[in-house]
């Protein structure tokens, strides 16, 4: 056997999203930051994220967080996100899959009943908080980057919607927000095809009328995700939603969302809808949940904003090495626009 490129690869699932974390083949890359690290990893090293995430060892339903050293003497590790379209600058299932696989793995020591260290994120510090009992991570919390709301009830023309309210919130990520029953959408799974299609297209035109730039990081710019929320039901000092988040390049996030939760807590607070300590509980299409609470009010810049924290569950279900031999004409990975996800016009693809 003659392989190249040869990484340890743990898979998992966090809440259903699927993640696979790389503890092994990547030793370390050039900067001085994590978020460099990741602009290097994006322009210099993509062979990794395609190896991993594309065809034929990968999906669009994949995501992969490297392991690296971290550059902040306050974290244990660092990491750096990715999507088969893209490097998020944060991801919360990937915190939550990567924590349990640092632990359950033995690289990071796990202690009962409860287990504390920091990540460093390209977005900054998280601070994680994993309760553990024989041997097994059983959730995960997670301290995010401070979130904060670009928009409020802006509105906006979308084809075939016609003129709609959006929000755009970031929590690590920047969504652009709707009202799914303003729209005639119930969050059902059955309505899986229609949100990805009708999600797409509200953020291409976000993107064309609403910029962003976040205020601590002007590297940080535009729309990435679309969040479309339901009802919130309360019940003391417990409220609960359904959404469904709709990812690059077009296709549904199957947990909550870690940073799509932790905007949603923005918007919720700007509106007087949630108050510090009280409980979010978001559900996925899939049934897949996440506790969220704001543990402080804060400024992000100039932006009033919210640090959130997530807790959540992750699960390992395999471990391997990804390789490539170098005769493999398809080694380096493909992706075809056969699937609702994928468009020839999908920025930096590559297809046959």
């Amino acid at each position: 056997m003659r392989w190249k490129n040869v990484y340890q690869v743990v898979d998992c699932h966090a809440e259903g999203e699927v993640g696979k974390v790389l503890t092994g083949g990547v030793f370390d890359v050039p900067g001085e930051t994590m978020f460099d690290k990741r602009n290097y990893l994006m322009r210099h090293k993509d062979d990794i994220r395609r190896l991993c995430l594309l065809e034929p060892r990968g999906s669009v339903t994949h995501t992969l967080s490297i392991v690296l050293p971290a550059t902040h003497p306050d974290a244990q590790l660092g990491f750096v996100s990715a999507t088969a379209t893209e490097y998020p600058i944060m991801s919360g299932s990937n915190v939550i899959a990567l924590a349990t696989v640092l632990l359950e793995t033995g690289i990071l020591p796990m202690s009962e009943p409860c287990t504390r260290f920091v990540l460093e994120a390209p977005a900054g510090l998280i601070h994680v908080s994993c309760r553990c009992a024989a041997g097994k991570v059983q959730t995960v919390r997670f301290t995010n980057q401070p979130s904060f709301v670009y928009y409020s009830d802006e509105q906006l023309e979308v084809e075939g919607l016609g003129c709609i309210s959006v929000d755009v919130a970031y929590g690590g990520e920047t969504f652009v927000m709707v009202d799914a029953g303003a729209i005639g959408l119930a969050l059902e799974p059955s309505e899986a095809r229609e949100l990805c299609t009708i999600g797409e297209a509200i953020k291409s035109a976000a993107n064309d009328c609403l910029k962003v730039q976040h205020p601590m990081n002007s590297q940080v710019t535009g729309i990435s995700q679309v969040q479309f929320m339901g009802a919130v039901v309360r019940n003391g000092s417990t409220l609960n939603s359904r959404n469904a988040v709709v990812l690059s390049p077009g296709r549904l996030d199957r947990s909550p969302s870690g940073t799509g939760t932790s905007a949603r807590l923005a918007l919720m607070y700007a509106r007087n809808e949630i108050a510090e300590g009280e409980t979010f509980i978001h559900e996925s299409l899939i049934g897949a949940r996440l506790e969220s609470r704001i543990e402080r009010a804060v400024t992000e810049g100039p932006q009033a904003a919210i640090v959130a924290s997530v807790e959540g569950r992750a699960w390992i279900t395999g471990l391997h090495q990804v390789g490539m031999d170098p005769s493999d004409p398809f080694g380096a990975g493909f992706v075809l626009p056969d699937t609702h996800a994928w468009t020839p016009g999908d920025r930096g693809r590559h297809f046959f």
